[in-house]
């Protein structure tokens, strides 16, 4: 038997109001915000220049492009149930709907991956541009307090602190919180675009030749002198050519990845049948544009090959442009960009972690709300969990293993999408996924591709973390399961003489 919560049960949970539920604070143009101040940070300021020196060249652009087609396949169906079950817990919650409870908490501990391990990423990052902005005014972090102890230092101070400070907001409350992220998107926004202004008319059309550049691999499969599948194990796939271009298209999937955030939030929107489409679609289209934009003028200013090993490929590229003058307002974009990304990830990591409490499958606290209706206690949790991974353990290699399990999220929304409009046809549906089967079957198939272009690494860390999960499941959420003692109760009345 699938344990399913009913489609009638998860409306009637959204439309609950008044202590001890989360309140309802978020406009359409909070939810854009909210979704731009996900997406562009970290992926856009690091990974553009690593994918382009390791995997794509300038066709880098092209990566963003695949990359963005996946997630506009996979918004479109996380708009389709974010209108229809307005209820925090994203695609958790999608799935519990849709193919029941064993499959929710697959995706439920999934979301730990991706919100929690993403931000301690970011956050680690951080703190090394934040180091970098103190140096301009001559103050100097001592550098083992800016690495953990397997990176040769003590703990990166700079990550706990930012991680901290960023959850006793979220406890704060998620308008104040909301307030201070579209602060954020707008002064990174603004100086991302001052760097596409700025920087288009230092492009040297030179470094854009060859837009692709060529696979020894891919010519030796068209020679006929490798295999076809032999090249698929070998050293050559994903260094340039097509396959550096899906290559890189996994690699910058990082930069798209917290689009979702937006979904777990639809339980503080103000009109979430209007506001969720929106804001999900919204800031997609608005984050690719900016993309596109961005690598084209990084690639551009600098020969591709420039940003091999280079941390701050930005800082290199803009020193072309003879406005080195602008570093540190360019440092300062890259700051907020971070910010406002671990903000939302915080916050959805919260929300989902509420939800799965609420159902039964975690303990009762993580669900327990404070005066200000936050889940204050999960943010707690996750303050002191995120900061300790952030300041000690060493985050760089985790990116690829936040982006397989944020693409194996996607498959099973898309996948959701097509099993409810079979099992729940007559639903209603305020925002309706176009041409389905079709756009949910090319979603799986697009994030399927991009998922098995990850090194093999990512597959075999996603594979412990799912046996680890799947542990606690059967120890602890599958016994105290809501649902399951529900129909458990309902069996033994019906069943009494």
């Amino acid at each position: 038997m699938l344990f399913k919560k009913s489609i009638a049960t998860l409306v009637n949970e959204a439309q609950e109001s008044g202590e001890g539920t989360l309140k309802r604070t978020l406009s359409s143009g909070g939810l854009v915000a909210l979704g731009v101040g996900a997406i562009v940070g970290a992926g856009l300021f690091s990974l553009t220049g690593i994918a382009a020196a390791e995997n794509a060249g300038p066709a880098v652009t092209l990566s963003f492009v695949i990359a963005a087609i996946g997630c506009a396949l996979a918004g479109l169906c996380y708009a389709e149930f974010a209108a229809m079950i307005p209820v925090a817990g994203s695609a958790y919650t999608y799935s519990y709907a849709t193919m029941g409870e064993a499959v929710a908490w697959i995706i439920g501990w999934d979301l730990v991956l991706e919100y929690a391990l993403g931000a301690a990423t970011v956050a680690s990052s951080w703190s090394q541009y934040f180091n970098e902005f103190l140096q301009e005014f001559n103050i100097n972090i001592p550098p083992e307090f800016l690495h953990g102890p397997w990176e040769g230092g003590i703990v990166n101070l700079p990550a706990i602190f930012i991680v901290c400070l960023l959850s006793l907001l979220l406890i704060r409350g998620t308008q104040e919180s909301s307030l201070v992220n579209n602060i954020l998107v707008v002064v990174k926004v603004a100086v991302v675009l001052i760097f596409v202004a700025l920087g288009w008319s230092f492009i040297n059309p030179a470094n854009h030749e060859p837009f692709i550049p060529a696979n020894e691999g891919e010519e030796l499969v068209k020679a006929g002198k490798l295999g076809f599948f032999d090249f698929f194990t070998s050293d050559y796939f994903g260094a340039y050519g097509i396959s550096g271009i899906m290559r890189g298209a996994g690699v910058v999937f990082f930069a798209f990845i917290g689009f979702d955030a937006v979904s777990t939030a639809a339980q503080e929107a103000k009109n979430p049948q209007k506001g969720m489409p929106i804001g999900i679609i919204g800031s997609l289209v608005i984050c690719t544009v900016l993309y596109m934009l961005f690598s084209f003028v990084l690639t551009g200013l600098a020969n591709y090959t420039t940003f091999a090993g280079d941390a701050k490929p930005v800082a290199t590229a803009f020193s072309r442009t003879g406005y080195t003058f602008l570093n540190t307002a360019l440092i300062v974009a890259i700051l907020t960009g971070y910010t406002s990304v671990m903000l939302v990830m915080l916050l959805g990591q919260s929300r989902v972690f509420y939800t799965m409490s609420k159902d039964g499958l975690l303990p009762k606290f993580f669900s327990d709300l404070s005066k200000r209706q936050t889940p204050w206690k999960t943010n707690l949790i996750f303050m002191v969990f995120v900061s300790l991974f952030a300041g000690l353990v060493p985050v760089a290699d985790l990116g690829h293993m936040v982006s397989i399990g944020t693409l194996f999220a996607f498959c099973l929304v898309c996948i959701g999408v097509i099993v409810l409009r079979k099992t729940n046809p007559l639903a209603v549906r305020p925002f309706r996924t176009p041409f389905v089967p079709v756009v949910p079957i090319l979603g799986v198939i697009v994030c399927i591709a991009l998922m098995a272009s990850l090194p093999i690494e990512s597959w075999e860390r996603l594979a412990i973390w799912m046996v680890i999960g799947m542990v606690i499941y059967f120890l602890y959420g599958k016994r105290h399961s809501k649902i399951r003692i529900d129909v458990k109760s309902h069996n033994e009345n019906t069943t009494e003489p």
